[in-house]
């Protein structure tokens, strides 16, 4: 059974999953048509449709709808009568007393008419025979359709034929005026009992099957939702633990191609962070032996080498830094932004800084602390740095928990505001580090919102500065 083989592959699943659909389905199909009694069909005698004829009003049929009459109706010819059709609308037309050819019988199914036996009361034994006249007991009387004189249908209790037709149909009459009486049964949207029957039958077998295509379904879905989870953990972090997945052979390959994948992501992201950390340390020897040999230069461009030499340096500890903080295993713990907001707009308030948090909500992420504070300390420090002033709001917005620091600088031209995103790009074109910073202060901002699953993006305000804006998932 499907739900016995974890393992099987999903061709075979699926594949399992409709045989045991259609055989339930059967099964019930035939449960229901050998245990309900057969529908009756709904007949309707030839007296009932002349009498509607003859009245003109509508006859409520012993076994049938309603007859109605409809004066002026449409008929249409049909079919080369046989002799049972040609029977039929002799009778009608003797009872209505008008010639065959004025009555018309449309059947759109073909033929469905019969002559059916109407009991009468038997003759007295000592009663004298009949007089050979037509009466009743004259002749063998015809039984249900197919059945011979003779037969042991036809050998019943003494009666009468009545001619009977069964389903939809029209008998007209052509009038003198040309016009056509038409008598049919009354269209209904009821259910007749074959149709209820049809409908029980598909009603049960969705019954049963649906909990066998919900428990299908589920098991499907399961490696699809597990796979999501995993890419987006891995896009947070390279180095989060391995998928682990159990079920068909198409979801186990996949798994492990998924974890090769992961593990070759982190190998590359690591020897590219050990490269660069590499070589910013080994910069700082050279650095040293330069800091040496410039007291050998002229005094008048000594302190421009020195200048160079000391930016060269700090360039270094930064890369070195981002590389140490890159490399450091994430801790993640849940914690308030607003809160986090609020202390390093305090820290900075505290070395003369203009910090104002205007909008404070309760924002509760899973985050690493020291990764978030250095993130929102960087964005302090340049709306300081370039705008004099910092506006902070935290406030949750869409499932997303945003930071937004505003500053009140001269704000960035279009073209320019993805690139400061890049490592050392530094719009000051002066290679002062007090005013043109290091180049990598936004670099480590948007890398520590990607790593928790958001981003960062800056936009200039209607009334100049910038709004950087952290978005990060609540």
């Amino acid at each position: 059974m499907i739900l016995s083989r974890r393992g099987a592959p999903l061709f075979v699943q699926a594949l399992e999953l409709l045989i045991v659909t259609l055989v339930a389905a059967q099964l019930i199909s035939i449960a229901v048509i050998f245990t309900l009694p057969p529908p009756p069909p709904e007949f309707y005698r030839s007296s009932e449709i002349v009498k509607a004829l003859k009245t003109g009003q509508s006859v409520q049929p012993r076994d049938g709808r309603l007859l109605v009459v409809k004066r002026g109706g449409s008929i249409r010819a049909g079919s080369p009568d046989t002799p049972r059709r040609a029977d039929f609308k002799a009778g009608i037309g003797k009872a209505l007393g008008v010639p065959a050819n004025r009555v018309e019988l449309q059947i759109d199914n073909g033929p469905r008419f019969f002559v059916r036996r109407t009991p009468v009361t038997p003759p007295r034994s000592d009663a004298p025979p009949p007089a050979p006249n037509g009466q009743p007991g004259q002749r063998e009387p015809f039984a249900r359709e197919g059945a011979a004189p003779g037969s042991a249908n036809a050998r019943g209790a003494q009666g009468r034929d009545e001619p009977l037709i069964f389903g939809d149909f029209k008998v007209g009459v052509r009038q003198s005026d040309g016009h056509w009486l038409v008598v049919e049964p009354k269209p209904t949207l009821r259910f007749d009992s074959w149709q209820q029957r049809i409908l029980l039958i598909l009603l049960l077998s969705v019954i049963a099957v649906t909990p066998l295509a919900w428990l299908f379904a589920r098991r499907l879905a399961q490696p699809i939702t597990a796979f999501a989870d995993a890419a987006e953990r891995l896009g947070k972090d390279p180095r989060t633990p391995p998928l682990s997945i159990t079920g068909s052979g198409e979801v186990v390959a996949a798994a492990n191609a998924f974890n090769m994948m992961q593990e070759r992501l982190r190998r590359y992201v690591e020897d590219r962070t050990a490269m660069v950390g590499a070589i910013a340390h080994d910069l700082r020897t050279p650095l040293t032996r330069l800091k040496f040999r410039i007291e050998a230069v002229p005094e008048d461009i000594r302190p421009k080498l020195a200048a160079d030499i000391d930016q060269m340096e700090a360039m270094i500890s930064a890369t070195l830094g981002f590389v140490r903080d890159t490399n450091r295993p994430a801790e993640r713990t849940k914690l308030e932004l607003s809160s986090l907001l609020e202390s390093v707009m305090d820290e900075a308030a505290e070395t003369g800084g203009d910090t104002t948090v205007e909008r404070a909500e309760k924002t509760v992420i899973e985050g690493d602390p020291v990764a978030l504070k250095r993130l929102v300390s960087n964005l302090v420090e340049n709306a300081l740095k370039y705008g004099g002033r910092a506006r902070g709001r935290v406030f949750s917005e869409d499932g997303m928990a945003i930071i937004e620091i505003d500053d009140d600088g001269p704000g960035v031209p279009p073209a320019e505001l993805e690139r400061v995103f890049e490592p050392f790009y530094r719009r000051e074109p002066s290679r002062n580090r007090e005013t043109g910073g290091i180049g990598l202060g936004l670099a480590v901002v948007r890398s520590l919102a990607r790593a928790h699953g958001g981003d960062v993006t800056l936009a200039n305000r209607r009334g100049g500065g910038l709004t950087a804006t952290v978005k990060l998932p609540a």
